[in-house]
């Protein structure tokens, strides 16, 4: 086929390579990884990641010129058993696409970010391996995500959907051996399993309903298969299956009550903060629901549960950021209610509305991870900075020697120093007046505030407006939800800005903190003009709605809803008293100390306390679950299988009757009364026999003589008497 041509039937034959690419990245720095610098694996991995964006741009133009028909690529054949026939294929179609071009393309830009990120952590402790492990953590995340968008059925959906677990838990706790400046080292590892737990107990949701699935839809995994059997089903078997799937999607896109995993998950490096929680695994859930809409219209009972537990989890969560200090953690739980919205708005069946903000949050989420992480190394490098300032300046008494000397060289920042044991790099109450110190990062962080804020124009006011739109013509409830939540939003991002960036700095580390090197800056950079310019997806008036003709494509007749005045207005004026609230409590008078007292304490009691304690759920599900679970565990193992199966069982019942068999039943009566005896008996009958034998057998004649007279008198009289 030549080039003209290809470019007018589309590029489908390289939708393997949207899994090929980030393997062969992974591959090269696998084997040849310890003979390259970083700069070079971390090459390889963004470059890797960017032919797969490249792909994915390629995918969707041949959608495009075909005008949305729905093509197949098959791979190899997989499963064939039965009636069972489903081969490794991809599915290429303007819903697949979409996640493609999000995932590859923050995907990419957040590699690139890593390349600086991971070399200027100071946790990086010269330790070799270490920076090419996680590049190659990376890319495998990278390609798990490919085969989780672009399959073509359930089953294939599932196994990216587990691969993304997998990564998850090796890069959560990717610091799981190592302390950090605030964090012991059990607590990453800790964050890992629980998010690889928690996840698990989603995923057995999303089986359940796979089983239901094949057993009442045709005996398929295959979208198109399932959808068609699904028309003439019992309403009853496909509500649960929707429901069953809403328990994966709360797992995977951290919904209540399973999404206790991801303010932990936080623990891992930045770029895993930004791949995993804003662009990419997270967002599987609303993909999921998203392509499962044939299943969710016909059950509209199922699809207002999914829009009440996407608002109630919005609502929720936002009150929970409002109380945190962790920069990431709000940050977190900000995703969790963003991620709410996106549910929300899936459930009221306004799938165009979830995933432009599934797109335009990617945008913003993903430059405000990465900023943050600019902003604790900013804070990292200058809290060190510091303490080697201070060792220079240190006039000793006396010299030092031997171990002494040892410690007093880790005392200053040179190994687990003092200061690592008490200061907290991402602590908000520990920066201040970094607008100074850290001015372009300071702007791109208000970028991605505005964005996430909802204020105009930039891209988060029209995916979220469009949502709160929906919201009020078909659910009420949920709309009062989504606005509460909204100017919630507002004020802890205001609440972030003002004591992040304003006043003066509280620590000599924000003091002295450092700007990120162009590597990490150029990718943010990028991230902010589209939270910028991401609006122009899907904007609400004639002619326009680009993003809803394009998924029209797959989703069917979509409804396009016009700019509504009312709502824009009332949202921003909402959004803009949240942050002059903000600004009254924590910018008008900033803190002057990092020990001082939250303003919103004294006025708000004890509903603050349960902002800061997060509604003491992690205490909850430590009394609920977590210690009823260890004392089970105890139990079964001191009562059950120690004192009953190892004491009782083992040593009583098992050893005492194999004894008591071989020792009484076996060597006693069975080998010394019976074998023994036995054989005995017919040893002295054996005896009796020689001996008497011996007798006659003694070499006298007369004897051989009697024996044969004696033979004869026999044989004569058998003759006579017969």
């Amino acid at each position: 086929m030549h080039l003209s041509e290809t470019v007018q039937t589309g590029f489908y034959f390289l939708a393997p390579w949207l899994v090929f690419f980030p393997v062969i990245g992974l591959l090269i720095n696998t084997i040849f990884g310890k003979r390259m610098s970083e700069n070079q694996v971390g090459a390889v991995a963004s470059i890797a990641a960017g032919a797969t964006f490249i792909v994915s741009v390629l995918l969707a133009y041949s959608v495009s010129i075909n005008h949305g028909e729905v093509m197949r690529w098959q791979l190899a054949q997989w499963i064939h058993i039965g009636n069972l026939e489903l081969d490794w294929t991809f599915r290429i179609d303007s819903l697949s696409a979409t996640m493609m071009l999000v995932v590859s393309g923050v995907g990419t830009l957040i590699h690139i970010y890593a390349i600086g990120y991971m070399h200027e952590d100071v946790r990086y402790k010269h330790e070799e391996g270490r920076f090419t492990r996680f590049f190659i953590y990376l890319n495998l995340f990278l390609a798990s995500m490919m085969v989780l968008v672009s399959g073509d059925s359930y089953l294939m959906l599932f196994v990216g959907w587990e691969g993304v677990g997998l990564c998850s838990f090796l890069l959560i706790g990717f610091w799981f051996e190592m302390d950090t400046l605030a964090r012991p080292s059990w607590a990453n590892s800790d964050a890992a399993k629980k998010a690889f737990i928690v996840n698990r107990i989603g995923d057995f949701g999303f089986l359940i309903a796979g089983f239901l699935m094949f057993w009442h839809l045709g005996n398929s995994f295959q979208f198109d298969n399932v959808f068609e059997a699904a028309k003439s089903a019992p309403p009853e078997i496909i509500i649960a299956i929707t429901l069953f799937m809403l328990v994966g999607v709360a797992g995977k896109s951290a919904q209540i009550p399973l999404y206790v995993w991801l303010p932990d998950a936080m623990a891992g490096p930045t770029p895993v903060s930004a791949l995993i929680h804003a662009a990419t695994m997270v967002t599987a859930g609303v993909y999921l629901i998203t392509r499962s809409f044939p299943l969710y219209d016909l059950v509209h009972e199922a699809q207002n549960i999914v829009a009440i537990v996407g608002a109630v989890t919005a609502l929720f969560a936002a009150t929970i950021a409002v109380g945190q200090y962790d920069i990431k953690k709000v940050l977190a739980y900000s995703t969790i209610s963003q991620l709410g919205f996106m549910v929300a708005a899936v459930g009221m069946g306004a799938y165009v509305a979830g995933m432009f903000h599934l797109i335009t949050h990617a945008f913003f989420k993903a430059l405000l991870f990465l900023s943050a992480g600019s902003v604790i190394l900013g804070v990292e490098r200058g809290h060190h900075a510091h303490a080697h300032h201070e060792h220079h300046d240190e006039k000793p008494k006396k010299k030092l020697k031997g171990k002494k000397k040892e410690e007093h060289h880790d005392a200053h920042g040179h190994g687990h120093d003092d200061h690592a044991e008490v200061f907290d790099p991402g602590d908000m109450r520990n920066m201040g007046g970094m607008r100074k110190t850290m001015p372009v990062t300071f702007w791109l962080y208000l970028i991605g505030t505005i964005a996430l804020a909802g204020l105009p124009p930039f891209a988060g006011f029209w995916s979220k407006d469009e949502i709160l739109l929906d919201a009020r013509l078909h659910n009420q409830t949920v709309y009062w939800l989504l606005t509460v939540a909204a100017f919630f939003t507002a004020f802890y991002m205001g609440r972030q800005i003002w004591m992040v960036f304003f006043g003066e700095a509280r620590t000599d580390a924000s003091k002295h903190a450092e700007e990120s090197p162009k590597v990490m800056t150029l990718p943010l950079v990028v991230l902010a003009i589209l939270s910028v310019a991401g609006g122009a997806l899907n904007l609400p008036f004639k002619g326009f709605h680009q993003l809803g003709h394009w998924l029209e494509y797959t989703l069917g007749e979509v409804e396009y809803l016009s700019f509504e005045s009312s709502i824009a207005i009332s949202a921003t004026a909402l959004a803009l008293v949240a942050i002059l609230v903000s600004w009254l409590i924590y910018g008008r008078n900033p803190l002057k100390k990092a020990n001082q007292l939250d303003p919103m304490k004294k006025p708000l009691g004890f509903i603050f306390t349960g902002m800061e304690n997060k509604w003491y759920v992690d205490e909850i599900y430590n009394a609920v679950i977590r210690q009823p679970f260890k004392r089970l565990g105890a139990f079964l193992a001191d009562v059950i299988d120690w004192r009953f199966w190892h004491d009782f069982m083992h040593d009583t019942v098992i050893v005492g009757s194999y004894n008591w068999i071989g020792q009484i039943a076996l060597n006693k009566y069975a080998d010394q009364k019976g074998i023994d005896r036995f054989f005995n008996s017919w040893a002295d009958v054996s005896n009796w026999i020689s001996a008497n034998v011996r007798k006659i057998q003694n070499g006298f004649v007369r004897s051989y003589a009697l024996s044969v007279l004696l033979g004869v008198v026999l044989i004569l009289g058998y003759l006579i008497f017969k």
